[in-house]
């Protein structure tokens, strides 16, 4: 494959190339620091895209991306898996996705650059909820409310996991049932999008890297090394999730400035 051939393989991306790589390693990135702090993976991914991408484009990328991510470790754990509460979980996710995906349609790009921002901030900085036996119903509902908010902030993977820790009996049922929702969620939102007249075809290569850099990191050693990763990072990322969300708020706040000129 020539040079210019690979380049014209993101041209409808609107991304340099060097903004691609630097997505690319981010991804392999953020498996790495969950794999060693349990904190932070998916929300690092989540905000350096959104320093390249609009919202529009970022929250049904990522959500391909965390689709690829979790349906391979659902298959891999599928018999762990606490089926019961799916079916609960998958209407509620429908519920939410039809209310979300009406919504976001209609929001202007600051208001979402702005929910994205106090997101990424929750990520960082929200402290651990405890959940006293959830049942079907309760799964319904955390499917309903994380559906309708992943279409606006993307990775809401932290506000279910608190609900399948509390209804598993082990760390391997958590994990694996909290890939299957997650899942599901992402491959409705997916699916949503494409129904508002999103076009991903011009973003398969891109999409396609993400996606090997995070097999890069299943299919090598580095999730065991990474617990050698000393954690005291953890301030570092958070450093890092304040400068993301002041740039999209400072973002958002510029174009507010400029509708307002212009009137």
């Amino acid at each position: 494959m020539t040079p210019e051939i690979f380049f014209s393989l993101f041209a409808g991306t609107g991304l340099a190339l060097w903004q691609v790589g630097i997505l690319c390693a981010v991804s392999f990135l953020g498996s790495f620091v969950t794999a060693a702090m349990g904190l932070g993976g998916g929300g690092l991914v989540l905000a350096t895209m959104a320093l390249f991408l609009p919202p529009t484009v970022l929250i049904p990328l990522h959500g391909v991306v965390q689709f690829g991510s979790n349906i391979g470790r659902t298959a891999l754990m599928l018999r762990s898996v606490l089926r019961e509460i799916v079916p609960a979980f998958l209407a509620g996710t429908v519920l939410g996705a039809l209310i979300g995906g009406n919504l976001v349609i209609s929001l202007p790009l600051p208001v979402l650059q702005s929910v994205l921002a106090i997101f990424i901030l929750y990520i960082a900085w929200a402290p651990k909820f405890a959940v006293a036996s959830p049942n079907k119903k309760t799964f319904f509902g955390v499917g309903a409310v994380g559906a309708f908010l992943t279409m606006f902030v993307g990775a809401t993977g932290p506000l279910v996991a608190g609900f399948v820790a509390a209804a598993s009996k082990d760390r391997a049922q958590v994990v694996a049932t909290h890939a299957m929702l997650m899942t599901i969620q992402h491959g409705l939102k997916i699916i949503a999008f494409g129904f508002l007249g999103f076009a991903f075809g011009p973003y398969l290569p891109l999409l396609a890297g993400l996606l090997l850099s995070i097999l890069a990191v299943a299919q090598t050693r580095a999730r065991e090394s990474a617990a050698a990763v000393d954690t005291t990072h953890r301030d570092e990322l958070r450093v890092t999730f304040l400068a993301n969300a002041g740039f999209l708020i400072g973002d958002s706040i510029r174009s507010v400035v400029i509708v307002a000129n212009r009137w």
